[in-house]
């Protein structure tokens, strides 16, 4: 039988969080490339700690002999042009294609509420016509068309709480209205939170899309509270909605299942805004890692 070809790799998010430095802000970088290298982990996503000129990245990243998975870009495209966009993101994916990347995080952050601690869920944008609908993916089809042509990499759309798609069918939506160009970016846990209750399904509706996965586990009496109650995302995150695999409600046996099924070979990511002082990141990290090692080594020797 022929391995699986998948790398697992972590985003630095499970040692310091960008959009709330109080959670970890004062960890170096290094100490966050040193466990995650010492834990097991092939690579690491992009993090505001990182260097931002693409040689030094390469280095600092060689030092510590892990790969560079991906790194989030915030895209407008929601609301503003094609050509702003290209110009707007080249330092971005140069960075990205200096260090070997071959997909790039695009995060829409036009309109976006999820880094508003005051903002409840509820009032997230929405595209209100087909016609805005179809607008946007026209552009999504030639920016990811761009990035393939200009850096040889390819577009993978983070669906995301707080944000234009969201729930599972504005993934749906967006699947269905974009072409090949727009690949499909599967956040386990911004799918449950957003409304599917068994995020496999959703997989395997779009699971040949998938260029990149999240492996974020989710503590579901959090999520229920969250919705309930109205909370921002970040109130979500700092009560603990999310966590590492293994640790939550998400069956990841059968997440990993369906991707092998399909043929995806690529990164897992653990994804996991938490607080440090709260779940401590060595710990947590390990076990994200001890999880999905072991279903892979399951699928591999056929024990899965």
């Amino acid at each position: 039988m022929t391995p699986w070809n998948v790398r697992i790799g972590i985003n630095p998010i499970s040692w310091s969080n960008d959009d709330l430095p109080a959670l970890g802000g004062e960890t170096p970088l290094e100490t966050a490339l040193s466990e995650g290298a010492e834990i097991g982990y092939e690579g690491f996503e992009l993090g505001n700690k990182f260097p931002k000129d693409p040689q030094a990245l390469k280095a600092k990243l060689a030092e510590f002999k892990v790969a560079c998975v991906s790194g989030w870009y915030s895209g407008r495209l929601a609301e503003d042009t094609l050509d702003n966009e290209i110009e707007r993101c080249a330092a971005h994916m140069d960075k990205l294609r200096v260090q070997g990347c071959k997909v790039v995080v695009y995060g829409e952050v036009a309109g976006s509420i999820q880094g508003d601690i005051e903002m409840p869920l509820a009032r997230r944008p929405r595209f209100r016509s087909d016609e805005e609908w179809k607008a946007y993916a026209k552009r999504l089809n030639a920016f990811g068309e761009h990035l393939k042509a200009s850096y040889g990499i390819t577009l993978a759309y983070h669906h995301h709480m707080g944000a234009y798609v969201e729930s599972p069918e504005d993934v749906d939506r967006l699947m269905s209205e974009t072409d090949e160009n727009v690949g499909l970016l599967f956040d386990t846990g911004h799918a449950f939170f957003g409304g599917a209750g068994d995020p496999v399904a959703l997989l395997k509706r779009h699971v040949k899309r998938v260029v990149h996965v999240h492996c974020k586990d989710v503590r579901a009496e959090v999520v229920a509270m969250a919705r309930n109650r109205q909370w921002a995302f970040l109130q979500s995150v700092i009560n603990g909605a999310f966590t590492v695999p293994g640790d939550g409600a998400i069956d990841f046996r059968a997440v990993l299942r369906t991707l092998h099924d399909a043929g995806y070979e690529g990164w897992l990511v653990v994804e996991a805004e938490q607080d440090p002082a709260v779940a401590p990141s060595y710990q947590y990290a390990s076990l994200g890692f001890k999880t999905l090692s072991g279903i892979v080594r399951d699928i591999n020797e056929g024990r899965s």
